[in-house]
């Protein structure tokens, strides 16, 4: 990057006309200027050549001959009751009509202005702009305007979106839940694993002796089909499908009614599964791919079981509803267990979804694929389940489902719908205080022109599906749905530059997936955000993310913000799963912990230094408030911490499993990859020592917390 230069006035308009930025403001407030080189990388990706000014200038004649070229649009969000116009393309002279097919049957005519704006000659033929207003009446739903010229004929996608998104009127004034990461949460009948069985209980218990709103859990989706398998749920296979590994195969009915000799199988294979003994040295990581080789092997074993014709019927009936996306999904499982996870080490034909192999390939492997579809159907069932439970215990929301910000690179997704992200790109983030070197999570992101082009297929697909069985969504890094940081290949994070999206669509239609789920959408929008942003969030009705530790009045005394300043439409808790269990903040354990790993941008005195000023005022604020007792001891203080969430206007509380139960690990730790046992700590006590679910269930400290979010 540079400071204040100046770009070829070609390149900037071209990198301006497929939104990329050409200059941002830094982390030290310094302007800075998008190198050439980033921006020729970027725009290659999206298929553009500027690799020469002569090949630049050429793109940009076309970029701006493109729409004139076709007579609608390829997809336009508009919000319900508002006033929208569409530019349509069509000859000069001509008869133009145009109406809008909605999405649950009927037809709706638009009219004409009375008058064409501009014209110009494209392709040697004058054709006319016109700019055709929306009926502001158009019910909510995905539509298409339709529009017809002699004898050509165009359609667009017409998503109209809430204009708001309510908050669920079953939510009272201020709702609270508790936070898990679910693998972490194993009960003595789970396979070493914590599952959505271990989910559904911890549900009704929260529910049911604590009042409590929701269960927000880790991401879900799915991670590799053979070992090893990724621990991060943050950097899975698939974002629409889920982690068979949740699945509780006592559960799933075809086992109920298997043979005896299949069932002595399968129990046999779990004592297999499950993790040795503590050894006294502490509990030992949580051990993925020994629970998923023994899990898999049981649910062959019930697979082969066979199923009723009830249930072979409910089974081709989620296939059906599922489609392509799913089939796609289970012939690339196979495809990666036969050959491996790195597609780029496949066999040439299988390298693109479309592909006449990679159909006669499924075709070969039929029950194989179909092991797969059968896999998503039951964990399907076993998702609604957890749901329905939460909701029946007397949640007002039940599960809150977590949305990654993105896929692995040689991941399900990045085969299926390779024509659909960004080749040669990887996403990160800038330098910050945080991360003054940048931040490169390996994930390739979405091409905005071809989301357009789908009118948002993928997103809506996977936003309906995970929605399906949820009373909420938060969304990691919600900012991404308005710009993300795009890094070349082969350079590093603060080589990259902004690209923005259509967020008046992405948003709207997450909008308008939680409406018809009649759910809730929180956003995490900690870090860099530009301000608009977190207001335009607000009036969509997306709930935004507070962090106590990061409440402070940064533009007035420094201090911490006081509870009545706090937003109201946001989800506020203590801690967060990027952060130590509050018992290791204020102990200062993630400090010596990231000494111990060598990733202290300070030396240690002053880190400590730091944290300990920061506890003072944590301390100070919460005696002011009356919350606790000058000098009081850790367990007070959290306890106090936690209480200073109800005086906030806040409309979700959330706590942290960890902080229930007084665990000190940390479950991720930033900076770090093999370093630390990152997404593999299974939960523990304040000494250490391995806690069950059936541990939480009974355990005072975690109802005694509980119960200050009851009151």
């Amino acid at each position: 990057m540079v400071l204040m230069a100046d770009l070829d006035p070609t390149l900037h308009a071209l990198a301006d006309a497929f939104s990329i930025a050409t200059d941002y403001w830094d982390w030290q407030g310094r302007h800075t200027t998008v190198s050439p080189t980033t921006l020729v990388a970027v725009l290659a990706a999206l298929g553009v050549d500027a690799s020469t000014p002569e090949s630049a200038a050429a793109a940009l004649a076309q970029q701006e001959l493109a729409p004139w070229r076709r007579l609608l649009p390829a997809c336009r969000a508009v919000r319900e009751g508002g006033t929208a116009t569409v530019p349509v393309h069509a000859p000069e002279g001509g008869t133009l009509e145009l109406w809008v097919e909605l999405e649950v049957g009927g037809r709706r005519d638009v009219a004409l202005p009375a008058q064409a704006g501009s014209t110009r000659q494209v392709d040697g033929r004058p054709v006319a702009e016109l700019e055709v207003a929306l009926p502001a009446d158009l019910p909510l739903g995905y539509h298409r305007l339709c529009a017809r010229t002699g004898a050509a004929q165009a359609e667009m996608t017409l998503i109209v979106t809430p204009q708001r998104l309510a908050l669920p009127a079953r939510l009272a004034a201020q709702g609270w839940g508790v936070a898990a990461q679910l693998y972490s949460v194993r009960s003595q009948q789970s396979w070493g694993v914590g599952d959505l069985a271990d989910l559904e209980d911890l549900a009704v218990w929260a529910a049911a002796e604590h009042g409590a709103d929701f269960v927000l859990v880790n991401p879900l989706h799915a991670a590799e089909p053979v070992p090893p398998m990724e621990p991060s749920p943050y950097l899975p296979t698939t974002r629409r499908f889920t982690n068979p590994l949740y699945l509780r195969l006592e559960r799933v009915p075809e086992y109920a009614t298997a043979a005896d000799e299949q069932r002595r199988q399968v129990d046999a294979l779990r004592a297999a599964a499950l993790p040795p003994a503590p050894d006294g040295q502490g509990a030992a990581p949580i051990d993925r791919n020994r629970a998923w080789a023994a899990k898999r092997a049981a649910l062959e074993v019930v697979f082969d079981a066979g199923r009723t014709p009830g249930r072979e019927r409910a089974f081709q009936a989620y296939r059906a509803r599922e489609g392509r996306g799913l089939q796609d999904f289970a012939t690339w499982a196979v495809l990666a267990e036969q050959q491996g996870t790195e597609v780029g080490g496949w066999d040439e034909r299988y390298r693109h979804p479309s592909s006449p192999a990679v159909a006669e390939f499924a075709a070969r492997h039929a029950r194989e694929v179909e092991f797969q579809c059968w896999l998503q159907w039951l964990l399907d069932e076993q998702l609604a389940a957890a749901q329905q439970a939460g909701l029946r215990a007397g949640m007002a929301l039940g599960i809150m489902h977590d949305l990654a910000v993105g896929v692995h690179p040689a991941g399900a997704d990045a085969w299926s719908l390779q024509d659909d992200y960004a080749r040669g790109i990887t996403v990160g983030a800038p330098p910050d205080p945080y991360n003054q070197n940048g931040q490169n999570w390996s994930q390739p992101p979405w091409r905005p022109d071809r989301l357009a082009e789908t009118a948002y297929a993928p997103f809506r697909s996977m936003v309906s599906t995970i929605l399906r069985h949820a009373g909420g969504i938060r969304v990691d890094h919600v900012i991404g749905l308005f710009r993300l940081w795009w890094i070349p290949a082969g350079q590093g994070p603060t080589e990259g530059t902004y690209v923005r999206y259509d967020h008046e669509a992405m948003i709207g239609i997450l909008a308008l997936e939680a409406h018809r789920a009649e759910a809730l959408v929180v956003g995490e929008d900690l870090g860099t955000v530009e301000p608009w942003v977190r207001d335009h969030l607000r009036d969509r009705g997306i709930l935004g993310t507070s962090i106590l530790w990061f409440e402070f009045d940064w533009e007035g005394d420094g201090k911490p913000l006081p509870p009545q300043r706090w937003r109201e439409l946001c989800l506020a808790s203590v801690t967060t799963h990027d952060l130590p269990p509050t018992a290791a903040y204020l102990a200062g354990d993630h400090v010596r912990l990231r000494d111990r790993l060598g990733v202290l941008t300070r030396p240690l005195a002053e880190e400590l230094a730091a944290a300990q000023e920061e506890r003072r005022a944590w301390c100070d604020e919460l005696v002011r408030a009356g919350l606790m007792s000058e000098g009081a001891g850790e367990e007070e203080m959290i306890v106090a911490l936690h209480r200073f969430l109800t005086r906030t206007p806040s409309r979700l509380l959330c706590v942290a499993l960890t902080d229930l139960v007084g665990d000190r690990q940390a479950q991720n730790q930033p900076g770090t990859t093999d370093e630390y046992p990152n997404w593999r700590v299974p939960l523990t006590g304040p000494a250490g020592d391995p806690l069950s679910l059936e541990d939480v269930l009974t355990s005072p400290r975690a109802a005694g917390l509980a119960e200050v979010f009851h009151r």
